[in-house]
């Protein structure tokens, strides 16, 4: 496995494994030792980055991240985040965020229990909270940090301002926000950021959901519970509409020898070389596949002309449902 570098020197593979869709958000849970066994195979594969928080699920998804690594415990990078209100007891999410430095304390105490580790190489703020300053919430970090608990701060789908003032306090080691060949937003404003802070920058959705694997299409039925029924991007209309952008990559594909998902995560990692995409998947196979994008070259005529195709195409659906949209950019 090809490794990576983020900010503070923090070392990951290139290719991490997001493993919130094991336990929430694309339809129910995945069987548990299925899960425990695929993240097994993923260390055994090479991956040392490991991403979740105590949303998903909530809770769920670090108990089984935190069973699942507990034997490979100091061989990898476990990464998790704080900043909803949720009842520590019943699980039961709030309808907004919560960065108190009480409440993050508690929440990682909590975190580092159900992840059966002594403390969190990466730890987040999963939304910024408008009610506590920013500097509040890194100071609280930095506490943490001090004490031994967490080694590493992030932030996530944080605004450009907040990162700079948030860094000025305690040093960021990555943002991770969504950015993919489907949202390619990041590029105007924050790479650019990242890039003069020397902050290590990891993508969720790097795969747009699954849209860029090219096997989702207008007909696709989702579970009732996945979260992408609510997502303008992904209403059948929307999908219809942005089939242009799969085309661009699935041909780019045949070109490679490669699979869409394969050119659309190789796209990422060409981007910059403090980039760790972070996709997901329920499935070895999938896995798998993913994994070759580490190989999959991409020189500057490939990029060049995907950035050429993409120009003439005009996505259609908002990434995030409105309410979601509200709690990113801060």
């Amino acid at each position: 496995m090809k490794m990576r570098t983020l900010g503070q020197g923090l070392q990951v593979s290139a290719l991490g494994l997001g493993c919130m869709g094991m336990s929430a958000a694309y339809g129910p849970a995945a069987d548990r030792q299925e899960m425990i066994a695929l993240i097994r195979t993923a260390v055994e594969r090479g991956i040392t980055h490991f991403d979740t928080a105590e949303a998903y699920g909530p809770f769920a998804n670090e108990t089984l991240v935190g069973q699942a690594l507990a034997p490979v415990r100091d061989q990898v990078v476990i990464a998790t985040k704080f900043g909803f209100d949720i009842d520590p007891v019943t699980g039961a999410r709030g309808p907004g965020t919560n960065s108190q430095p009480a409440h993050i304390k508690a929440a990682v105490e909590a975190s580092l229990k159900r992840l059966r580790t002594d403390r969190i190489d990466l730890l987040y703020q999963h939304r910024v909270d408008p009610a506590v300053p920013i500097e509040d919430v890194a100071g609280a970090v930095k506490e943490l940090i001090a004490e031994g608990k967490v080694a590493h701060f992030g932030l996530s789908e944080a605004g450009v301002q907040t990162i700079r003032r948030a860094h000025a306090v305690q040093p960021l080691t990555a943002v991770q926000s969504e950015y993919s060949l489907f949202w390619r937003e990041p590029e105007q404003a924050l790479l650019p950021l990242l890039e003069e802070l020397g902050i290590g920058f990891v993508p969720f959705s790097p795969l747009g959901a699954g849209f860029l694997t090219g096997k989702i299409d207008e007909h696709t039925q989702f579970d009732a519970s996945d979260f992408r029924n609510a997502v303008p991007r992904f209403s059948a209309e929307a999908r219809r509409a942005n089939m242009a952008l799969v085309e661009v990559v699935k041909a780019m594909a045949k070109e490679k020898a490669a699979t869409p998902a394969q050119v659309a995560l190789a796209w990422l990692l060409a981007q910059k070389p403090w980039i760790s995409p972070i996709p997901g998947t329920t499935k070895l196979h999938r896995l798998d596949e993913n994994l070759g994008a580490v190989d999959l070259v991409l020189d500057q005529a490939d990029l060049t002309h995907i950035d050429e195709a993409l120009a003439q195409i005009r996505l259609s659906g908002e990434r995030l449902p409105e309410a979601a949209l509200k709690m990113t950019g801060r």
